[in-house]
């Protein structure tokens, strides 16, 4: 492609960008440009977005974060707290030659390494190697509730049906504050850090619609699930989501995702993407109960000052003890001490 240029964004470039990843294939609700926004704001991280240009004409872009913390690294990331990411571009030189940019700017900034968070396997050249242990999950969602339910696998669709028993009310009335710290209560159980409680508020405020909330109520009115998801193009994807310690037994969980589905066929979506989970993972295992299609990711990434690949995993046995010891965290000190922390786990 002749006269092709990469720099970083400007200010005025911000609706192009956004009218290239909307009409673009490959471009998912992680490239919009206000994630730039919301990750600069909540977590304080300095963005690197880059865009390609051929004859003043916009012709792909990359949207990086560079994370830089004395306990996980220093990294150049596309893009953290986001499951998909990378390059989108208007063919395969162009986003080698984004790539490839991206990798200089790790080399300028002394960073450990550069991570490009691919969804679809792409070819790579240079020092650029794969890196994932993640699948993500996705179906179709059908005409109407019945359809919907009766494609869910056969034990989950039984999981679903005893939860309707259990007196359970939606909303999905805006309401992130509840939302959060449902879902702040839901990671500390499983002794993860939290996010800081501005991120919810945040994501709202910068996307609008594309970002709604739903909780799930038992038969007192108390709230035991919620789940903050997004909508983009024909698309459903409840991202951040958990539930209180009584969520298990009344299968509020369950009964939340299938309402969220119904809701979601209702708003003219016509895809369900559950997100990423490691492989072999509780989160893993528990999606593949409802007998979605499962696809591998494909992260690759290229290692600048380190000299093996990063393991920030969970199932990392040096954060065993750490897990163990956050699960009996008050839950107060736990939403206190937690986004000093989880600023760095995206």
């Amino acid at each position: 492609m002749k006269n092709l240029a990469i720099r970083k964004i400007a200010e005025n470039d911000f609706s192009a960008w956004d009218n290239y990843v909307d009409n673009h294939q490959e471009g998912s609700f992680f490239h919009l440009s206000g994630w730039q926004k919301v990750i600069s704001k909540v977590f304080g991280h300095k963005h690197h977005y880059l865009l390609a240009e051929s004859d003043n004409q916009l012709v792909g872009v990359l949207p990086l974060f560079e994370q830089k913390s004395r306990l996980f690294g220093h990294a150049l990331i596309s893009t953290p707290f986001c499951v998909y990411g990378g390059a989108v571009a208007d063919n395969d030189d162009v986003r080698k030659k984004l790539e490839q940019a991206a990798y200089e700017l790790g080399c300028s900034l002394d960073v450990d390494y550069v991570e490009l968070r691919d969804k679809e396997a792409k070819e790579s050249e240079g020092p650029w190697q794969p890196h994932c242990h993640h699948a993500t999950f996705s179906c179709e969602l059908k005409d109407d509730p019945d359809a919907i339910l009766t494609s869910v696998k056969r034990k989950q669709r039984a999981v679903i049906r005893q939860s309707n028993k259990n007196e359970l009310q939606a909303d999905n009335s805006d309401n992130p504050e509840l939302c959060y710290q449902i879902y702040a209560e839901s990671v500390r159980n499983l002794g993860t850090p939290v996010f800081h409680p501005s991120l919810f508020k945040e994501l709202k405020t910068t996307f609008g619609d594309r970002c709604e909330t739903l909780v799930v109520r038992d038969n007192n009115n108390q709230p035991v699930s919620s789940v903050l998801s997004f909508y983009y193009k024909d698309q459903v994807l409840p991202y951040y989501g958990g539930g209180t310690h009584d969520a298990r037994q009344l299968k509020s969980n369950d009964y939340m995702y299938y309402q969220l589905m119904c809701e979601a066929q209702k708003k003219g979506m016509s895809s369900f993407d559950f997100g990423r989970s490691k492989v072999d993972s509780g989160a893993y295992k528990y999606k593949r109960h409802w007998g979605m299609e499962e696809k591998a990711l494909h992260y690759r990434i290229a290692l600048v000052k380190a000299k093996s690949l990063p393991n920030l995993s969970p199932n990392n046995p040096k954060y065993k003890f750490f897990i163990q010891a956050w699960q009996k965290l008050p839950l107060m000190i736990s939403r206190q001490l937690g986004p000093f922390l989880s600023k760095y786990l995206g």
